[in-house]
C-alpha cells in the first residue's frame, strides 16, 4: 500500500471517530497524576469500570506516593485484589512509589524517559499519564484495543506495541496523538470487538480493508 494512501486513510479514520466519540480522554477516574498512574497500572487486564470501583477507597487510604511505598504488601494486595493479577500490580505500585519518593521528590515525573524508569511502567502507561495527567503529548498509547484495530484497519502489520505506536505516529497528525487511544478503545468496545465485530454498523467500514 502506498504510504500516502495509508496516511490519507488514517486521517479519514480519525476524522470519523472524532465525530462518533466526542469525548477526549481515559474513562479512569482520578484527581492527580499519581492517582492516574496507579489506576493505569491497575487497569492492565481489567476494565476501567472495575478499576473505578476500587480506586475511591484506595486513593483515600493512600493519598501520597510515600503511603504506597510504605504499605504492607499483603494489605495493598487485599485492597486491589479485584483488579486481577493483584500481587504483581501491588509489587509494581510499591516499587514505583519508592522510586518516586527517593528520586523524584514524591512527585510523578513528567517526561517519557523518567516515567519509563518506574517499575511496571511501559510506554502505554507513560503515554496515558503524560497526556491525561500533564497535557504532554509524547506518543500514542497502544493497548489491546489499539493493537487489534490498527491491524484490522491496515494501519500497522506489527505485533509489538512499540512498533505499532511508531507506525501510527507516522500516519496520524501529532495534534491527534493524545486522542487516538481513547478513540480506538471506544470504537473497539462499542463496535469492533475482538470476537464479533459489527461491520454492518461501523462508521469506518468504507475505509476498512477487513470490512471488505
Amino acid at each position: 500500500m502506498e504510504e500516502n494512501t495509508r496516511q490519507e486513510r488514517a486521517r479519514e479514520i480519525i476524522r470519523r471517530l472524532k465525530k462518533e466519540y466526542p469525548g477526549r480522554g481515559t474513562a479512569l477516574e482520578y484527581s492527580n497524576p499519581l492517582q492516574l498512574l496507579v489506576a493505569t497500572i491497575l487497569s492492565a487486564q481489567s476494565t476501567d469500570r472495575q478499576i473505578n470501583k476500587i480506586t475511591p477507597a484506595l486513593f483515600k487510604k493512600y493519598p501520597a506516593a510515600q503511603d504506597y511505598a510504605e504499605a504492607e504488601p499483603e494489605e495493598l494486595e487485599a485492597d486491589i485484589r479485584s483488579s486481577g493479577f493483584y500481587r504483581n500490580k501491588a509489587k509494581n505500585i510499591r516499587a514505583a512509589a519508592r522510586k518516586i519518593v527517593e528520586e523524584f521528590g514524591g512527585e510523578v515525573p513528567r517526561t517519557m524517559e523518567e516515567l519509563l524508569t518506574l517499575p511496571g511502567v511501559a510506554r502505554k502507561t507513560a503515554n496515558i499519564v503524560l497526556n491525561d495527567g500533564f497535557g504532554v503529548v509524547a506518543g500514542i498509547a497502544v493497548d489491546t484495543h489499539v493493537k487489534r484495530l490498527a491491524g484490522r484497519l491496515g494501519l500497522s502489520e506489527e505485533s509489538n506495541p512499540d512498533r505499532i505506536e511508531k507506525d501510527l505516529m507516522a500516519l496520524i497528525p501529532e495534534k491527534d496523538w493524545g486522542r487516538v487511544n481513547y478513540l480506538l478503545i471506544s470504537h473497539g468496545r462499542a463496535v469492533c470487538s475482538a470476537r464479533s465485530p459489527r461491520c454492518d454498523q461501523c462508521v469506518l467500514a468504507p475505509s476498512c480493508p477487513s470490512a471488505a
